[in-house]
């Protein structure tokens, strides 16, 4: 395969919504703190809900984007978190993949804290090829051709090549 067709990862997105409960969101960010080495954001509503006690601004949740090598890494730890196993639709049609550990506690090397308590988290990861800055930069951004794009299939392939993850229904 040519340099350009390799695909790899271009960003790991750590998120737990915690709601209005500011206690919670605290622990979040100091399990997400701990289990990267990065400082992670807090997360804000962006619109209101009277019905849920939510307005504007009111931080909701926190997160934290891990890049190269290092997402390398803590995805091989997540996905074993989760017995190397993921679905069919954890995986979207333009190459992402998404999926949750429900306890932070399965992941491998990652202790068990008593002043955060069982909490769980999302994973998303988004997959690239070289030359997909085109659409992301500010001049003369433009969109990818559909042969340079990855699909599912690709996405699936790459997980098992890599990490070694069986995709199926998981038992």
């Amino acid at each position: 395969m040519s340099d350009i067709r390799q695909i790899r990862i271009g960003k790991l997105t750590l998120n737990i919504g915690t709601g209005k409960e500011q206690d919670k969101l605290e622990k979040g960010l100091k399990l997400l703190r701990n289990m990267t080495g990065r400082v992670p954001v807090k997360t804000k509503s962006k619109k209101r809900i009277p019905n849920w006690g939510l307005r504007l601004g009111l931080p909701i949740g926190c997160m934290v984007t891990v890049r190269k090598a290092a997402a390398m890494e803590l995805l091989g730890r997540l996905v074993s978190g989760r017995d190397n196993r993921l679905k069919e639709s954890n995986f979207d049609d333009f190459g992402n993949i998404a999926f949750g550990i429900p306890e932070y506690i399965d992941i491998p090397g990652v202790k068990y804290d008593p002043e955060i308590g069982v909490m769980g988290l999302q994973a998303t990861v988004t997959l690239e090829r070289a030359g997909y800055r085109v659409k992301r930069r500010a001049a003369m951004s433009r969109r990818l051709p559909v042969r340079h794009r990855i699909t599912r299939q690709e996405a699936v392939e790459f997980m098992k090549s890599n990490f070694d993850v069986g995709v199926g229904e998981v038992e």
